[in-house]
């Protein structure tokens, strides 16, 4: 009998709604063509595709001609701290993609979180400088889930750019957000948020990967990184992905239509499996924010125990949890968010993260939540022994 997988790295990935799925299909066979070709059937292909474009910016409340289509949110990320040349200050838990693009400016402040993964507006105004340009702060920690104070750093930002221009100095200073973990769990919306830069990444909302966006206010001067044919009005050339986009936008609107009811229910899921596992093992540690939490995000540590060996074990059992982000787990090297948060290396290294989705329901919970209690047991007592 062929063994179930249970599925809880939505952090991760997700799959591919069967809706998006459908709707990108005709592009791959009957509407293949080349959205900058002349002919009618090509002109048809690049409505539909800028139609796309409409609707994806629509569900953040932007608009198309403000964003541009990128290969995921990596790229996004690159394309906005690309657009400026002075210093800028992002935290020490962002992601891989943000820190690495911190690294390569001429200089970079890093914000330090507190031990729940929040990043203050108060530290993020104490680090900028009058040769700051950019800010760049996650709307949610993708292995904590912790949601950030946005709407107040954007404050903070706003009040030194008034400052500037009050002083006649037109040095720019803009907000950007990698908000690629709260689509579908919590509001994306520009203007709410009060942000100038916004990525999007689809394949952490039930559409295709390697297709992301960078949504950027007029008053931003994009600045590409890839060359050619000028597509996405020359800010990153290439052929068009009409299929991809196409998923994108049906992925935005299904995300954002039943965004309340499935975080009503992931939350109820998560807390049940947590209070479960809590119970079961009083010494576990559960680390982010108890109140700004992404609904479906469970980070839980079991100290003095390898969290890989657990790991590989349910595997076995056909249970497919995380110990971290999945770049950091590719090189096999600790999560620099728990470092940063202060887990003690003993606790951090038997961390899990647990993430739920479109998938999960209370039978797979369930039985994900004894298998994970089984198999930590099973790992103590293997050290008592």
């Amino acid at each position: 009998m062929e063994q179930t997988v249970i599925y809880l790295d939505y952090a991760a990935a997700t799959p591919v709604d069967p809706k998006v799925h459908a709707a990108m299909l005709p592009f791959f066979s009957d509407m293949f063509y080349n959205p900058s070709a002349p002919y009618s059937p090509a002109l048809e292909v690049r409505r539909i595709y800028e139609d796309a474009k409409n609707q994806i910016a629509h569900a953040i409340g932007g608009r198309g001609d403000d964003i541009v289509v990128t290969a995921g949110a990596t790229e996004s990320i690159a394309l906005a701290f690309g657009s400026v040349d002075g210093h800028v200050v992002t935290a020490n838990i962002e992601h891989h993609a943000v820190l690495a693009a911190a690294a390569h400016k001429t200089e970079a402040t890093l914000v330090a979180a507190n031990e729940k993964g929040l990043v203050s507006a108060e530290s993020v105004r104490a680090a900028i400088r009058p040769d700051t340009q950019l800010v760049s702060i996650a709307l949610a920690n993708n292995e904590l889930g912790t949601i950030q104070p946005l709407r107040d750093i954007a404050e903070v930002v706003k009040k030194e750019r008034m400052r500037r221009l009050d002083a006649g100095d037109h040095t720019p200073i803009y907000l950007h957000s990698d908000a690629s973990q709260g689509v579908g769990q919590i509001d994306v919306n520009v203007a709410r948020l009060g942000v100038d830069m916004l990525t999007l990444n689809a394949s952490k909302a039930y559409g295709p990967k390697q297709v992301g966006i960078l949504w950027a206010a007029p008053m931003v001067q994009v600045r590409p990184l890839v060359f050619g044919g000028g597509q996405e009005r020359g800010l990153r050339s290439g052929t068009e992905n009409v299929p991809g986009v196409v998923g994108f936008a049906v992925a935005m609107q299904r995300a954002t239509k039943h965004r309340k009811s499935e975080t009503e229910r992931l939350a109820k899921l998560r807390n049940t499996m947590q209070r479960a596992l809590t119970e079961a093992f009083p010494e576990a540690i559960i680390s982010g924010h108890e109140k700004s939490r992404l609904a479906g995000h469970l980070h839980i540590s079991f100290p003095n125990l390898d969290a890989e060996r657990v790991l590989f074990s349910l595997e076995s059992k056909g249970v497919l949890v995380a110990t971290g982000s999945a770049c950091a787990a590719n090189k096999g090297t600790r999560s620099h968010v728990l470092t940063a948060i202060g887990l003690a290396p003993e606790v951090a290294d038997g961390s899990l993260r647990i993430t739920l989705g479109k998938l999960s329901t209370d039978e797979t919970i369930t039985r994900a939540t004894e298998l994970i209690i089984e198999t930590v047991q099973a790992e103590y007592n293997r050290k008592a022994a």
